[in-house]
């Protein structure tokens, strides 16, 4: 299959191993999922991830996966380091970077992340978290955006059951809770890589606090798996039920937190985050 037949969300994640440097690859930025100034934090996350998945000395699956955005992406080639730091009879623990080349030609790193893969056994389970009442995705219109919507916003299907982007700006804006049904705009089945991305995929929450629309930018994210490999094959190209709210607001920062459930109640992926905001 050639790259143009590829997926366009596996053209983004996409890495070539470095001959003879085990757990170094390399990858070019995609305008697919380009952001205002950077690419799409999700799809960042991903490429993280894929790093770890790629790499032949992986344990497992993942369990948790932590990226902190330390300075912007900028369009164009990039390097991916993948190091298992540690493995356990159940568990790997993995340092991931990802580097850019300065003006001078030396590699620098903008982000960084820490992987927990896992092994997983059948054991008791059970979820205390319900999924909540919402109609099907089909009797909801899709959601447009104002405006000149960005690139990545493109690359996905997303219909609002409520807290959809404010249709009016002027600061009255009195809760940050969204819930919507998201799928890949083209298809493409469910798998761990796109779970990561979908875990980012919620608007700012102060800008339905607020009303406002104000510079924001996630500084960490946090993703826990609670998924495997089948049940992930059972979501298939389905959609997502996706429930986001803000905590706390203040001084510059905010924290939000999500969950991604299948559509037949299946609880798949937690997430937090910390978010940077200006006046």
């Amino acid at each position: 299959m050639t790259d143009t037949a590829l997926h366009p969300f596996d053209r983004a994640v996409a890495l070539r191993p470095v001959e003879g440097q085990p757990g170094l690859y390399e990858g070019h930025t995609s305008q697919d999922y380009w952001n205002m100034v950077g690419p799409f934090g999700g799809i960042t996350a991903a490429i993280l991830l894929q790093g770890a998945l790629r790499h032949p000395q992986l344990l497992g699956s993942p369990l948790s996966l932590t990226v902190n955005y330390a300075s912007a992406v900028v369009a164009g080639a990039f390097q991916v380091q993948a190091t298992p730091v540690r493995t356990n009879r159940s568990t790997q623990h993995w340092l991931l970077q990802l580097l850019q080349a300065d003006e001078n030609g030396e590699q620098q790193i903008t982000t960084t992340a820490t992987l927990v893969t896992a092994l997983r056994r059948e054991t008791w389970s059970q979820s205390d978290l319900p999924m909540p009442q919402a109609p099907a995705a089909g009797e909801l219109e899709r959601m447009t955006m104002p405006g000149k919507a960005v690139a990545w916003v493109q690359q996905y299907e997303l219909r609002a059951v409520s807290g959809a982007l404010p249709t009016h700006w002027d600061g009255r804006g009195d809760h940050s809770r969204s819930q919507l049904w998201l799928r890949d705009a083209q298809a493409r089945p469910l798998d761990f890589l796109s779970l990561a991305a979908m875990s980012d995929i919620f608007y700012p929450r102060i800008w339905l606090r607020r009303a406002t629309p104000v510079p924001a930018g996630t500084v960490s994210i946090t993703t826990y798996f609670h998924t495997d490999l089948a049940q992930l094959a059972e979501v298939g190209t389905g959609y997502l039920l996706g429930d986001a709210r803000g905590q706390a607001f203040s001084n510059g920062f905010f924290d939000q937190s999500a969950e991604l459930w299948s559509e037949a109640g299946e609880l798949l992926a937690t997430s937090n985050q910390i978010v940077y905001y200006k006046e």
